[in-house]
């Protein structure tokens, strides 16, 4: 008598949902384990047995993954009277912080503000453009930060008049307030300075 093996059991097919802790497991962490393991290989095969100490940095490729990919900041676009002085402090003050900033001379602001969407009696001297907003006067670099990271639905911020001890406004620092303009042109308070 022959004995024969035992059958092979079924063949089972389990359905993940993607949008479940399980299903994000096994969409995200497991490649990142195998990518993590496949980078430590190569680590490992390129130190040839010698340990890094704190004095020498690692290996390149681990480096490399270690650092965080930052997004490029948006370009901010001014417009300003060609003899404004204090209008170029502000795109310094802008370009300090890390944005890339082109500076426009033009004697026809007037028509800058109303394309912009600036309110009447919420002017200043130079109107600037970021990443679909309208930033109007000495507005601080902070605000537009939070701006950009908040994203309201809203045209824009603006900083009326010439506040001294704003950015680009030099002086001793006098309490102004910095509006939002939303879409029907009416304002609310963003923020406070020089408090």
């Amino acid at each position: 008598m022959t004995t024969r093996p035992p059958p092979n059991p079924p063949t089972r097919t389990t359905v993940i949902d993607p949008y479940t802790l399980e299903g994000i497991m096994k969409k995200i962490i497991r490649p990142s384990l195998i990518v993590f393991a496949l980078a430590s290989g190569l680590v490992a095969c390129g130190t040839q047995g010698q340990a890094a100490t704190p004095e020498e940095p690692g290996p390149p490729l681990v480096q490399a993954a270690a650092a965080p990919t930052k997004a490029p900041l948006p370009e901010v676009v001014v417009y300003k009277d060609p003899g404004c002085e204090c209008c170029s402090l502000w795109a310094k003050h802008v370009e300090a912080a890390g944005y890339p900033v082109t500076v426009t001379a033009t004697q026809d602001m007037d028509t800058i503000k109303r394309e912009a969407g600036v309110p009447a009696g919420k002017g200043s001297c130079h109107t600037a453009q970021v990443d679909g907003y309208f930033i109007e006067g000495h507005v601080p670099v902070q605000d537009i930060e939070r701006l950009l990271a908040e994203r309201p639905r809203a045209r824009g911020l603006t900083a009326p008049g010439m506040p001294i001890g704003s950015p680009g406004m030099p002086g001793p620092a006098q309490p102004y307030t910095v509006e939002l303009i939303h879409l029907d042109g009416s304002s609310t308070p963003f923020s406070q300075h020089g408090r």
